[in-house]
Order: C-alpha cells, then structure tokens, then sequence
C-alpha cells in the first residue's frame, strides 16, 4: 500500500492534448507533514531544473521505521510532461529496495530494472501523453485549476492503465500561514481512495490522502 500511495496516489484514457496548458515549470521545494505506517513523519516535495530543459521531481518521507525517496526526471514538450528516467529507494526498517525506470521516447517504451519482478521489467509500449506516478500529481495540480478533465494514462512499475479524477468541491486549506480555498480531486477504486487538494500557483498538491482497505496515509504541507 505504502509504495501505491507514493507513486500512484501521491499520486492517469490520454491527458488532454487539445489545448493542453503548458507547464512552464518552476523550482518548488516545500516540507511536508505526514501520518506514515501509523507515526508521524516528515517529508518534502521539490521540483529542481536537472539541465538541458529537463526537471527533477523529488518526494521524500522519513520517520523511525521508514525512509522513502522518489525522483522522476522529466521534461516539456508542447504543453505535455514526458517521463524520462525515476528511482525510487525505499527502506522499511531492515528491509531496502531500489528501483530504476527508464522512458525511451525514441524507441517508444519504458522498462524497469533493479529490485522488480521479471513480470515488472517491461517493456511496456509508451504513447504521447503517457505520465508516471509522480507525474500525475503535477498534471493534476495543473488541469484541475484550469478545468481541463482529470483523465489520465499512467505507465508505472511494468504496467500501464487508466486513470479518472472527479472534482469534489472546494475546501480551505492553510499555505504558507494563509487560509486559501483549494479544488477538492477524488478517485475511488474498489476499496481505495485517493483525495487531493490543489492551489492556484502551487505546481503539486498542497495534500494528498489516501485510504486503502481501512488504512490511511496522509501528506499535507507544513505550515
């Protein structure tokens, strides 16, 4: 569940092409907070240029019994992000895996390698649009705000599938010390569901919540 909610909550039928925003990407770093595995924790969430008109995103978690870091490399093009490369390192207590993908837009698949399962390598068939785990927080952020639909391809850990958001009203939320009205997103599958709460000029959720089989995780940021 905890690797679900990092990669596939904190965070998608296509994203939107058909006047698709662009995403003018920012640097952003930010502390969060978090109720992770039943202890509080700490976290962060950036997004850093890593050269060539490519960006870093980064989503850390840390407590007593965990430390999680995740990174997707991505870029732009014609107001689409596009994956390139991710990690994602996790140790859980003393149990540790580290993980590589791999988004080779010229052969037009991804793969995987590191601690994946034969039938988790790949490869998988990569189509324009086609977003990580990680990226689909940032497009959220991004088509919710500007009432673009909430549908999404993601490709994550040797598979691909859809996914749909619905708003969910607005609700206020304190940023940086200020009570702001953030758009409410939804997804329910089966028994999991994942709420996010995104803000005008912030370029990922200011939280993200999810409940799974009566388990929930949440990461909010700090004030």
């Amino acid at each position: 569940m905890t690797k679900t909610f990092l990669r596939g909550a904190v965070l998608a039928a296509s994203l939107a092409l058909a006047g698709a925003p662009a995403f003018a990407a920012q640097p952003f770093s930010a502390p969060y907070l978090a109720n992770y595995m039943g202890m509080k924790a700490t976290g962060r969430i950036a997004i850093e240029p890593a050269g060539a008109g490519q960006w870093r995103y980064t989503l850390e978690i840390r407590n007593q019994l965990a430390d999680l870091v995740q990174t997707t490399v991505f870029d732009e093009e014609g107001g689409v992000l596009r994956p390139l490369s991710g990690t994602d390192s996790n140790k859980l207590l003393i149990k540790k895996s580290n993980k590589k993908a791999n988004y080779d837009w010229s052969r037009g698949v991804a793969t995987w390698s590191g601690d994946v399962k034969p039938d988790r390598a790949g490869p998988v068939k990569l189509q324009r649009g086609d977003l990580d785990a990680l990226l689909v927080n940032v497009a959220i952020a991004r088509d919710a705000i500007a009432g673009k639909p909430l549908r999404y391809h993601m490709v994550e850990n040797g598979k691909a599938r859809d996914l749909t958001y619905a708003i969910a009203g607005k609700e206020a939320i304190m940023v940086n010390g200020k009570s702001q009205q953030a758009t409410k997103v939804v997804s329910t599958s089966g028994d999991k569901k994942t709420t996010l709460w995104v803000v005008p000029g912030v370029p990922v959720p200011v939280r993200i919540m999810q409940v799974n089989d009566g388990d929930t995780i949440d990461l909010r940021i700090a004030q």
